[in-house]
């Protein structure tokens, strides 16, 4: 019987963020390797295990998986996260690129100038708020159903909640406008395995700090 996955990466989000949402949301217990100093990382480096000399590394299945998009595609595959044909597939692909790119918005909020925050800050809202929300209340109103794609959940329902919360995180009424938006954040929020990952306790992590990125510079 195959062990857990086990995760490497730092003790915060980052780009690991999403693979443990997925992990969690397929009900798939998972162990971490933390890299908490620089000699850690290089360690890892030395070893010949990270192909591109960086984390994020899923150990998984028999492989050493590194690269955001190729881990998250490998599990949502696995686990039936990742539609039922190849325009589905293509469909959960562009929505998930989309739900990223808001995502590293507001993530690089953390490493900006003290004197550059406030507008970049006022730019991270108003881009999800004219750009990004409104495509996937649209999405949600002409598709008619519970899930972005095809009638059941996938990557992309996953990547997208991850997004509207921490959008939320920045302003609390940021979906006051999408209603479907809403509704869509409460269902999701409440499929078990997503519930339970919300929870106290549980892997996900808070918002990456300063301390954290200085292992990487």
């Amino acid at each position: 019987m195959a062990g857990k996955p086990k995760l490497y990466y730092f003790n915060g989000r980052g780009r690991m963020e999403s693979i443990r949402w997925l992990l969690a949301a397929a009900g798939v217990e998972f162990e971490e390797q933390l890299i908490e100093t620089k000699e850690d990382l290089e360690k890892l480096k030395h070893g010949g295990d990270l192909l591109f000399q960086q984390v994020p590394m899923v150990e998984m299945d028999g492989m050493k998986m590194v690269q955001t998009r190729a881990i998250l595609n490998y599990i949502a595959a696995k686990y039936n996260l990742y539609g039922k044909d190849v325009k589905q597939r293509a469909l959960i692909d562009m929505y998930c690129e989309g739900a990223m790119d808001l995502n590293e918005l507001k993530k690089m909020l953390h490493f900006k100038p003290a004197d550059s925050k406030e507008k970049e800050f006022a730019n991270v809202i108003e881009k999800a708020t004219t750009r990004y929300f409104p495509v996937f209340e649209k999405v949600l109103k002409d598709h008619g159903q519970n899930y972005l794609v095809g009638n059941q959940l996938s990557r992309a329902d996953i990547q997208l909640l991850e997004t509207i919360l921490m959008a939320e995180e920045l302003k609390a009424d940021i979906l006051s406008k999408f209603p479907l938006l809403k509704a869509f954040k409460e269902r999701i929020s409440n499929i078990p395995t997503v519930k339970k990952y919300l929870q106290p306790g549980s892997q996900r992590r808070p918002p990456a700090d300063e301390k954290a990125m200085k292992i990487f510079a």
